[in-house]
């Protein structure tokens, strides 16, 4: 029987079982047993850790077409090292340890798209640590909101999953009146809008690639609040 890459990916079977979430349900929580592997078919998803202390932080944002829990391919007996939680609405095929290796090793087109993945997720937080070493924040924020966008061919403003300004906060490690502030901006600017949820226009490119927009010692004092990267 020939092997069907859609197939195994859409159906479920042995080892295979398709999962719905709700918003804010988790897929696994930090510390849970990982066991198996979702694949995202549709909706949008968030990981986050915990600290000893009980800070939390959100370190990735996840979208379809992505592997969530890949550290229980890594050993048997693996924990989860982040929570896995649905922004919106989820749907996923929760695939067995051993049935996920089993079929990569069988079949090479699983483990081609397997292998791309990890390589885009390594390029995406290689560019997430130069983005925080280098940027400013106003910058950091314009970057998760392109991202977070997903734009077609459309220039069309494109709206972003819901999401709090202490999420972003987290994200490019700064603080949630900083953010309200840039975000502010941003709608000034024309480069975003509210509208129940946020849009963002392509034009926010302008942020990253120019620093016409971006922010001064000056206008973060008037902003009450100290000057940052």
């Amino acid at each position: 029987m020939t092997f069907s890459l859609t197939a195994f990916l859409e159906e479920a079977g042995v080892g295979r079982k398709v999962v719905h979430l709700q918003p804010k349900e988790d897929f696994f929580s930090q510390g849970d047993s990982a066991d198996s592997i979702f694949y995202l078919r549709s909706g949008r998803a968030k990981l986050t850790v915990l600290s000893p202390e009980g800070k939390e932080a959100t370190v990735a944002l996840l979208s379809s077409g992505d592997f969530i829990g890949e550290e229980s391919l890594a050993s048997v007996g693996a924990l989860h090292m982040a929570t896995a939680t649905a922004i919106v609405a989820c749907t996923a095929l929760k695939i067995a340890r051993e049935e996920m290796i089993r079929v990569m090793h069988e079949e090479h087109s699983l483990s081609d798209l397997y292998l791309k993945f990890l390589l885009a997720r390594s390029m995406r937080t290689q560019a997430d640590l130069v983005d925080q070493l280098f940027n400013s924040s106003e910058k950091r924020l314009a970057r998760i909101l392109l991202l977070m966008a997903e734009f077609s061919e459309s220039r069309e403003p494109a709206p972003l999953p819901p999401i709090t300004q202490e999420t972003l906060a987290e994200m490019i490690g700064t603080t949630r009146s900083r953010v309200s502030f840039f975000m502010n901006r941003f709608r000034k600017l024309g480069l975003i809008d509210y509208n129940g949820r946020i849009w963002v226009h392509k034009s926010l490119i302008n942020v990253i690639l120019h620093d016409q927009f971006t922010e001064h010692p000056a206008e973060s004092l008037e902003a009450g609040a100290p000057h940052e990267r």
